[in-house]
């Protein structure tokens, strides 16, 4: 079902998909955490050689030409050796304050899923953190469910450099 309001981004989003990263690292209380520019995202996005490794999806409002980027859903392929197939893991979903409750966040995962069902992925996966219990709540009305047997590891910094 396409929503007429989601759409890929384009090239000229990137200004306001980082400033809606910006607003998600606030928003998720790491205001100083974001290292990323416009041009890494282009990097990825809209890479001049080769395939795109990430992928964008924004969410509009406004009429005619006052219309504006309000909302985005910036994703990934996975893949399962157990279902040899690929999936999407949803790296970031954001949708400003005064848009919320809208149907634009929820439009934005229908787009997703929308992918996955006509390409054949598996999986539509993200990670939330656990004391964002409004983003839970909005996850398991749609009918997601938490993975609680898995537990997410990393490495950066000085542990990824050794």
């Amino acid at each position: 079902m396409n929503h007429p309001d989601i759409r890929p981004a384009t090239a000229g989003d990137l200004p306001a998909v980082l400033g809606l990263v910006h607003e998600l690292a606030v928003y998720e209380q790491e205001p100083d955490a974001v290292e990323a520019t416009e041009a890494d995202f282009a990097a990825v996005l809209f890479p001049t050689d080769g395939e795109p490794r990430a992928f964008c999806h924004v969410a509009e409002s406004g009429e005619g030409g006052s219309r504006r980027v309000v909302g985005m859903a910036l994703w990934f392929l996975t893949f399962s050796t157990w279902t040899g197939r690929h999936g999407i893991h949803l790296e970031d979903l954001y949708v400003e304050p005064e848009h919320r409750g809208s149907g634009l966040g929820k439009a934005l995962l229908t787009n997703l899923a929308d992918i996955c069902r006509a390409r054949g992925y598996r999986r539509l996966e993200w990670k939330v953190l656990r004391w964002n219990a409004p983003s839970i709540a909005f996850y398991e009305s749609l009918g997601a469910r938490p993975q609680v047997e898995w537990e997410t590891y990393r490495l950066d910094g000085a542990s990824l450099e050794q």
